[in-house]
């Protein structure tokens, strides 16, 4: 829906394209999107209920690695129900206000997971090639601040990018091809002359992102270095086991959305499209508890004494009732 004033257009709402307009295929898309949502929520909530109730999880690493699944709690639930209850009714629209929103929360989040990985290689650096100046540095007033430095910084990031965008005038219609408010769809419709200044914004952006990269790369290189002077073959195994789901996390979610934000958005196929940002905004959500908790001893142990002291619990409140 669009109105006339000053002779520009004034967009009140945005259609979603996304995916089939087939029903059947809605349903699908409907029943998928449910299924990984339903895997991210729950593994996120018990990563984070793990290291809330195990005081041997209080730890910096295990800090970060809670407020990390919070942030992707977040960030999936910006875009996938929306998604899903759009293929749920057979509508695409979404409110100007409500893309505002979703774009500014996702960016959010998004910007604050990479600022929060970022720290948490810095954490794994101090822990491996300073260990007698972990606690000194790693202290929690230090781990609180670093933590409230990744947040402030995703919510400085995100009113930047939300704002440039939606200041821009917007001459090519209100289709957006993409399942929820991305950034790059939206710049396609624009006027030419008044989004040079977001896309200065990405641009700088991506250049903080590489700046990241860059980093991790530096502690990394640093961190296996020392770890392959560990005499002992169970030391490097137990200090490999701590970085490398860290790297492959970052890894994935960096490769992903610098592709979704780096490529040319006119030539691309809209298959591919579609394919990026499912695999930069959901599939990492999802996998971010399986690769953390499959070779975590400490996070698995913590979930299932959790879990057998809920299954004690409600079985002697059942003999209690019973009797």
């Amino acid at each position: 829906m669009r109105k006339k004033m000053s002779n520009r257009t004034t967009i009140t709402e945005f259609l979603l394209l996304g995916f089939s307009d087939v029903r059947e295929l809605q349903i699908l898309h409907f029943v998928v999107f449910l299924v990984l949502y339903l895997a991210s929520l729950v593994g996120n909530l018990l990563i984070v209920t793990a290291i809330a109730l195990d005081h041997h999880l209080h730890t910096p690493m295990y800090f970060f690695l809670m407020n990390l699944s919070i942030l992707d709690l977040g960030s999936i639930s910006v875009t996938i129900p929306k998604s899903m209850v759009n293929s749920l009714m057979n509508t695409r629209s979404i409110s100007y206000s409500g893309c505002v929103t979703q774009v500014f929360f996702f960016l959010f989040f998004v910007s604050a997971n990479l600022a929060l990985l970022t720290i948490m290689a810095y954490d794994r650096y101090v822990a491996i090639c300073q260990p007698l100046h972990y606690e000194m540095v790693m202290n929690r007033r230090a781990c609180v601040q670093m933590a409230a430095t990744a947040w402030i910084s995703g919510i400085l990031n995100s009113a930047l990018h939300t704002g440039n965008t939606f200041t821009i005038f917007f001459c090519g219609g209100n289709k957006v091809d993409q399942f929820f408010c991305e950034v790059p769809q939206l710049l396609k419709l624009a006027c030419s002359d008044s989004y040079l200044s977001e896309v200065g914004v990405i641009v700088f952006s991506v250049c903080l992102a590489l700046s990241c990269f860059v980093f991790i790369t530096i502690s990394y290189v640093q961190i296996f270095t020392t770890v392959l002077r560990i005499p002992c073959e169970q030391g490097r195994h137990k200090a490999f086991s701590t970085c490398l789901p860290h790297l492959t996390v970052f890894s994935l979610f960096l490769c992903t959305s610098t592709f979704a934000y780096l490529k040319p958005t006119s030539g691309s196929a809209s298959g591919l499209n579609l394919l990026v940002a499912v695999l930069y905004s959901v599939l990492p959500p999802m996998m971010n508890p399986i690769i953390y908790s499959m070779r975590n001893k400490e996070i698995n142990g913590a979930l299932s004494k959790w879990m057998c002291w809920r299954l004690f619990s409600k079985n002697k409140m059942s003999i209690c009732l019973l009797r």
